[in-house]
């Protein structure tokens, strides 16, 4: 009878590719299924986010929920930076879990089940063994046209207020052979668009094959680009500083290179900004913005706020608000902040009343919500090329697509439109979707294009790719 795995994930796009892993391994050393069913799983997973407080406490909230379930027999794991944050400290609170892992311990969760049935005692395996997992990880199955591949692990940023170097470690890259690979075989199976996944993902600086060359990020996407089937690329997370102008002229070269990112500029007041060690001042972030508009000039970007970080003022607020103004964000991941224990900024001294702070959360999210409508109404009427992903989330008879700048599409159409690349025509914008209608002749379409698609030109010249005959040999 085959096993089933019921994995929830909680947090960030680099959790949903290590769930994604963490089944992958579980199918290929002991044939277990995933199943969206807790009910019918014979082993629970919990991959677990400890960026914020709430997410943290809402994994023990979890675990006494499906308590009851081991009385079937069910094992039960808690992974992620929860879990690599706590460790021993999980059994002490939760003794019916069997194992506790951590990011970079995923490709032991096997052995780690069966070490805890010969062993008769929960297992717990929080290391840091750099970047092995890659090297233990099966071929990814993978059923769609997008799929995440992550290049890098961990963060040596060391932000005032963020865990995620002591949850997940600092920056260690993937070989660049390893990554190519990884994204051609996924073209094998039909994906047409990746992203890239890194905590500070433009910082990648990856070995090439036996030479000492290193690749930077940029490089990385113009191989990418080079892939037969790969229509787009994004990526995410990116970190103002490591924003290179090679990297910006990328734009201008790479047509498979979407029109949208995220860049979480955090907050817009110099003097908060270097209370969080991010180093940059707000100048210098629009500065990058508006060199890459220069290139895209429909460029949708998004970012990460803070709210209500220790010393906030109105003055620091006021200064936030305004550089959300001048850069017109077409989304946000807004937050009050959430001191995280460890960290510098837990210990600063915070007098700001948590009323206030929620206004002030309440009256940025109003602004962006503002932007969403806005950018949704004008494209109303545009034709959008978009990547059929499946059946819509709110009705199954309809698809859905993604537009190059992330916008959902829902459209009546045939399901054999699925991982193709479509023209719809925008009939309507929703609060943060769009519908669509299938454009006079519609037929499958490539985003390999001559120029830029969104300034009409090429700036910097012809693209000039890497020859897919000169790539690293896959060691």
């Amino acid at each position: 009878m085959t096993r089933k795995v019921f994995i929830k994930t909680f947090g960030c796009q680099m959790n949903e590719y290590d769930s994604d892993k963490m089944a992958d391994v579980l199918h290929a050393a002991q044939g277990y299924e995933p199943t969206a069913n807790v009910e019918e799983a014979d082993l629970i997973l919990f991959n677990t986010c400890s960026v914020r407080e709430k997410a943290q406490e809402k994994v023990f909230s979890d675990l006494g929920r499906i308590k009851h379930l081991k009385a079937k027999g069910v094992k039960i794991g808690v992974g992620g930076c929860v879990a690599s944050q706590e460790g021993d400290a999980i059994i002490a609170r939760a003794p019916y879990v069997d194992v506790v892992f951590g990011p970079q311990t995923l490709h032991r969760l096997p052995e780690m089940l069966s070490q805890r049935e010969r062993e008769g005692r929960p297992q717990v395996d929080i290391s840091f063994p750099e970047i092995e997992k890659f090297d233990h990880l099966p071929p990814a199955r993978v059923e769609g046209a997008t799929a995440f591949v992550s290049i890098m692990e961990g963060c040596s940023k060391y932000c005032s207020y963020c865990v995620v170097p002591y949850t997940r470690g600092e920056e260690v890259n993937r070989p660049l052979d390893d990554v190519l690979v990884e994204i051609a075989g996924l073209a094998d199976q039909g994906v047409r668009e990746v992203t890239l996944l890194g905590q500070n993902v433009n910082a990648y600086r990856g070995t090439m094959g036996d030479t000492a060359e290193i690749a930077d990020f940029a490089t990385l996407i113009e191989y990418v680009a080079e892939i037969p089937g790969i229509e787009r690329i994004r990526y995410t997370t990116s970190h103002p500083n490591e924003f290179t102008a090679r990297l910006i002229e990328t734009y201008a070269r790479v047509p498979q290179l979407v029109s949208h990112l995220h860049l979480p500029v955090q907050h817009g007041s110099d003097r908060i900004l270097m209370a969080m060690k991010r180093g940059y001042t707000a100048m210098e972030y629009k500065s990058t913005v508006r060199k890459l508009r220069a290139i895209r000039p429909q460029l949708a970007l998004s970012s990460d706020f803070i709210v209500g970080f220790p010393g906030e003022t109105d003055e620091d607020f006021a200064k936030m608000m305004k550089l959300i103004d001048d850069l017109e964000f077409d989304a946000s991941f807004s937050f009050i902040f959430s001191p995280r224990p460890g960290t510098p900024a837990a210990a600063l001294h915070d007098d700001t009343p948590h009323s206030v702070k929620l206004a002030r959360l309440q009256q940025l999210q109003a602004v962006i919500d503002g932007n969403v409508k806005r950018f949704g109404a004008a494209r109303v009427g545009t034709v959008q090329r978009v990547l059929v992903e499946g059946a819509s989330r709110k009705n199954a008879r309809e698809l859905m697509g993604r537009t190059e700048c992330n916008r959902v599409v829902n459209f009546e159409g045939d399901a054999r439109l699925v991982g193709q690349m479509i023209d719809l025509r925008i009939t309507k914008s929703l609060a943060y979707t769009l519908r669509g209608e299938l454009d006079a002749h519609p037929q499958a379409c490539s985003l390999r294009v001559a120029s830029t698609p969104l300034t009409g030109g090429n700036p910097s010249g012809p693209a000039k790719p890497v020859p897919r005959d000169s790539w690293p040999e896959a060691q």
